[in-house]
C-alpha cells in the first residue's frame, strides 16, 4: 500500500494526513474527515452528488484522487452553515421553495450553484438550467430547485448592497 503525506485546508482547517495515494476525495472527505455531507451516487462523475469546491471551483470529488488535493483548499457543503446556525441563502431558499425531497442530492447541488453564484450573480431561468444540467435529481422535477437560485441570487445581492 502507498501512502503520501497531503497538506489540504478544509473548510477553514488546515489538515495534514497521510492517505493512500489510490484514495479519492470523496472517500478522503468522508472516512477520514467524518464529513458525510458529500455523497458518492455514481462514482463516475456523472449525478454531481460528490461536488465540493476545491480552490473555490465546484469539483466531482469520486474523479479527483485526495493527493491530487494537496495544497488545496477544500469546501463542503458543511461550510455553508454558519457557526451561529444560520443557513447560507442558497439552503434557506431550497427550504422555502421544496426544492428538495429525499436530499441525497442536494449536497452537489449546493455546491454546484454556490460556484455558479459566484460567477453569474444575476442568472435567468436558462442559466440556471444549464448550470444544474451536471446534476441529476430523481424527485423533484428541478422546477422548485430554478425557483430557490432565482431567491438564493436575489438574497445573496441583498447581501453585497
Amino acid at each position: 500500500m502507498n501512502t503520501r503525506e497531503i497538506t489540504v485546508t478544509v473548510n477553514g482547517k488546515q489538515l495534514t494526513e497521510t492517505v493512500e495515494t489510490r484514495m479519492l476525495l470523496a472517500d478522503f472527505i468522508r472516512d477520514h474527515l467524518n464529513l458525510t455531507g458529500t455523497h458518492l451516487g455514481c462514482e463516475h462523475g456523472v449525478c454531481g452528488a460528490c461536488t465540493v469546491l476545491v480552490d473555490g471551483k465546484a469539483a466531482r470529488s469520486c474523479l479527483m484522487l485526495a493527493v491530487q488535493a494537496d495544497g488545496s483548499s477544500i469546501e463542503t457543503v458543511e461550510f455553508l452553515v454558519k457557526e451561529d446556525g444560520t443557513l447560507h441563502p442558497l439552503q434557506q431558499a431550497f427550504s422555502d421553495n421544496h426544492a428538495l425531497q429525499c436530499g441525497f442530492c442536494t449536497p452537489g447541488f449546493m455546491m454546484t450553484l454556490v460556484d455558479f453564484l459566484n460567477e453569474n450573480p444575476n442568472p435567468n431561468e436558462h442559466e440556471i438550467r444549464e448550470a444544474i444540467s451536471g446534476n441529476l435529481c430523481r424527485c423533484t422535477g428541478y422546477a422548485n430547485i430554478v425557483k430557490a437560485v432565482e431567491q438564493a441570487s436575489q438574497a445573496l445581492a441583498k447581501q453585497g448592497e
